[in-house]
């Protein structure tokens, strides 16, 4: 890398969204039927993984960290995704389960923003799900102690021929007690549509005591 950054470059980077409004009259009661409506669209257009999703969390201290994962399910409970348990994510739910959720479609000039609270899923739900992937991924997740050093990757390699062998003759495998799904069960959710000249237009939706969802309108 040139000692020498074009920093001007970097500011003049932009683009100017021209996508239709996003209007609050003209959104449903609750936020799920527009997550629906918006993550439909981005698999009708064939966006690049459009289940892929930042995922925030914090640990006891308040230290942040951020990584992408890929929502599985979502129904009106909240939003599934499947880890490691003993990873560092893992243990920071377990710590702190308050977490933030974040797509973003650039193509489509969306993002959709959630806050909530993690809980782990059901034992039943997360063996059903292991049990789906395909046989690969099973070993994998046996295979990795995620997020812990290792000395060379070859640890993982070998480890996983071992796996291989000893599970040829199965088609499921058990799932680790240490992997499993996380419920995001959401408090706030913000769709986000980008607009010309960045007066973007911001839709929140937040979970009041009665259990309903209050929804308004944010400056850009």
């Amino acid at each position: 890398m040139s000692d020498r950054i074009d920093n001007q470059a970097i500011q003049s980077l932009r683009e100017n969204y021209q996508s239709g409004p996003l209007l609050l009259a003209e959104t449903p009661a609750d936020p799920f039927t527009l997550f629906d409506r918006w993550f439909k669209a981005a698999v009708e257009q064939q966006i690049t993984e459009p289940n892929a999703m930042v995922l925030a969390t914090a640990d006891q201290s308040g230290f942040p960290a951020a990584r992408v994962v890929l929502l599985k399910e979502y129904d009106r409970r909240g939003f599934v995704f499947y880890t490691n348990y003993q990873s560092r994510k893992g243990q920071e739910l377990a710590e702190n389960p308050a977490c933030c959720l974040v797509f973003n479609w650039l193509d489509l000039h969306q993002q959709i923003r959630i806050e909530g609270h993690a809980e782990p899923l059901p034992s039943a739900e997360s063996t059903a799900y292991f049990q789906s992937r395909p046989k690969g991924s099973q070993i994998g997740a046996w295979t990795s102690p995620q997020s812990q050093e290792i000395e060379d990757r070859t640890i993982l390699e070998d480890r996983y021929q071992s796996l291989t062998q000893q599970y040829k003759d199965e088609t499921l495998l058990p799932r680790p007690e240490h992997w499993g799904g996380y419920l995001i069960k959401p408090r706030y959710i913000e769709f986000w549509q980008g607009r010309e000249s960045r007066l973007h237009d911001r839709i929140f939706y937040r979970l009041n005591t009665e259990h309903t969802w209050d929804k308004g309108i944010l400056a850009p």
